[in-house]
Order: structure tokens, then sequence, then C-alpha cells
């Protein structure tokens, strides 16, 4: 048997990695409508965001999309649209983007954490309704590492103590949770769309719901443009101002990239998805380490798999630790570090 890697033995995997993998995939049909948008001089417009918008919010099955600048914006659209500001409490996990979390502060709203279920990596329900004051107004879901939340019973939290529920879909734009989108379960979702997501606009956000009043109040809080389309009676003596006195509208560049990448996104989750349950099904037994992914009969997925994770069980390596495990991971393999 050759020594080990981290012990001086050779490397197992020889091939550079930007040879095996570059993202996002950008084809000549993305520039081409990027370059459609320069050339027509409407950069800041809103035409193309629309269509963007409209497709989108065909593919989650949902009434209304708004696009944004970026997720966090999104993200605080979809707390303002709930209605959270001075004197509520958010329930959210703890281990997060920033995003997730952080923009309630900015609407004078308290952020309070929750266990996180280490099946899932998702909120822990039983924790939720622990951490329920009647100061909750709202819970922000964050499907993390695509791996879709317990949606059931979180519902059913929110539900009796008669909560709003917002996704993050950040990390999983295209997952299911038991055969249905994740997304589609709350009051309201957002996501980012950044350029390393498995689903890009380059860098943009996108915010979908149902509820007409939410739709209204997100555009109401950061898109002037749109306040003169407004319905609802105590929206619209704010026409031409936004509510939130900020600007969260998606480039046109970002919507015509975004496009693109929604027409092809289904094909390239698919493949994706094939890939990595090919390789956590080849260490399937393996001790110490096991996906992070949904059971295979339970119509969840993992969308597009961003931010892949494994969980680690010491215990089962004779206490070795995760670090030295780590250690002889990057031993084992090319490790190319750009400066």
């Amino acid at each position: 048997m050759e020594e080990l890697a981290i012990l001086g033995g050779p490397k197992a995997v020889q091939t550079d990695p930007d040879d095996i993998f570059t993202w996002p995939i950008i084809t000549q049909e993305d520039e081409q409508a990027a370059l459609h948008v320069l050339r027509s001089g409407n950069m800041s417009g809103t035409d193309v965001t629309k269509e963007f918008e409209k497709e989108f919010a065909d593919w989650f099955g949902v009434q209304h999309a708004l696009g944004h600048c970026n997720g966090t914006a999104a993200l605080q659209a979809a707390m303002f649209a709930v209605g959270l500001g001075i004197g509520d409490e958010m329930i959210c996990q703890s281990m997060t983007y920033w995003a997730s979390a952080l923009p309630a502060m900015n609407l004078g709203a308290t952020v309070v954490f929750a266990e996180m279920d280490p099946e899932t990596m998702g909120l822990d329900p039983a924790d939720v309704a622990r951490k329920i004051t009647d100061r909750t107004k709202a819970i922000m879901v964050v499907h993390y590492c695509g791996h879709p939340t317990d949606m059931d019973a979180l519902m059913a939290v929110a539900k009796k103590h008669n909560l709003k529920v917002i996704e993050d879909v950040s990390h999983a734009q295209g997952g299911l949770y038991k055969g249905q989108l994740t997304g589609t379960f709350g009051d309201v979702a957002a996501m980012s769309l950044m350029a390393q997501k498995s689903l890009v606009a380059g860098e943009g956000g996108m915010l979908i719901t149902n509820n007409k009043y939410m739709y209204e109040r997100a555009a109401a809080y950061g898109h002037y443009s749109r306040t003169r389309d407004l319905t609802s009676p105590d929206l619209t003596p704010f026409s031409g101002l936004p509510l939130g006195g900020v600007k969260n509208r998606m480039h046109q560049i970002s919507a015509a990239v975004g496009r693109v990448q929604l027409k092809y996104y289904p094909e390239r989750m698919a493949e994706i998805q094939k890939a990595m349950n090919c390789f956590w099904d080849l260490l399937e037994g393996a001790p110490g380490i096991r996906g992070l992914r949904p059971p295979k009969d339970s119509g969840s997925t993992n969308a597009g798999w961003y931010a892949c994770r494994g969980r680690y069980f010491t215990e089962e390596l004779g206490g070795l630790s995760v670090q030295k495990f780590a250690k002889a991971i990057q031993a084992w393999v090319v490790k190319k570090i750009k400066r």
C-alpha cells in the first residue's frame, strides 16, 4: 500500500481543478443577451427585468416575482413585506449567511436565534416553538446548503401561533421538499442569484409570493418606479417615493443573463444532482462521513447542490479530528492557490 499523501506519498488526483470545473457556465447566448441591453441604452430600465420576473414566477408557479439588486435587498424586502418592524422579533437559525438575519435590524426588529436540526441543517421546529414570544412576528427559514428544511413541522408551528414565514432560498433554487419547490411554502420567499449560486444572474436577487399585498409592500419599499402601479390604499399615497428610502431594482444586464440561465437551469441542475448523488453513493457506508442530502425516497432534493457539505463523525474514526481529516484530503488532491 502506498504511503498517504499527507505523509509524503503521491497525490491521488493530478488534474488541475481549473481543468475540471468552472462556474458559472457562460455561453455566447448569455453574452448576446448582455450585449443587447448594453446596445439598447436601457441598462436602467425595467422591461427586461419584468420579462425575467414573469418567467421566474411561472417556473415557481406563483403569482408575483420582483427582481432586486442582490439577495440581501430581496430578503430585507421580504421582511418589510410581512410587516416586520420596531418591537417585533424574527426567529432565524444561527448558522447562515448574515443576510438571512441582519436586515431585520435595519427595520428595527430583533433577531432571535434558534437551534438547527443536525440531520437537515435547517431550523429545529421544536426549538422554534420554544423561542416564540408575544413579540414574534415571523420565522426566517433557511434551506441551508440546499437541504430542504422540515416545512411540514415549521408551517404547523407558524399556523398555530399565527406567524409569517419567510423562506431564504439562496442555497436551494429549484430544490424540492416532498415534491414541492422550496420557496412556495411560506408567505414570501427571497433568494440570491449572485455569480457563485446554483442559479446565476450575475449579481441579483428575487422575491416571490402569492400574496399581492406583500408583493406591493416589497415593491413600495425599494422600487420607486413601480409605486405608480400599486393598488393597496395604504401604499398609493407614496407614488414615486420608496418607503425604505432605497433603490433595489435589478440591473437589466443581470436580468438578461438570468433569463438565459433560467432557461437551461433545470437540465444543468439535473446533471449536478446526478453527479453529486453518484459521489455520495460511492461513499455510502464509509466510516466517519455522510452526505448532507435528503433520503432518496423522500421526494426532496438538494437543488443545485450549492455549498455541498458532508457530516463528519469523529467517533467513527477513532477520534480523528476533522481538522486532521481535512488536511489529509487536501494532501490527497491538488490544491491550487490563486493570489
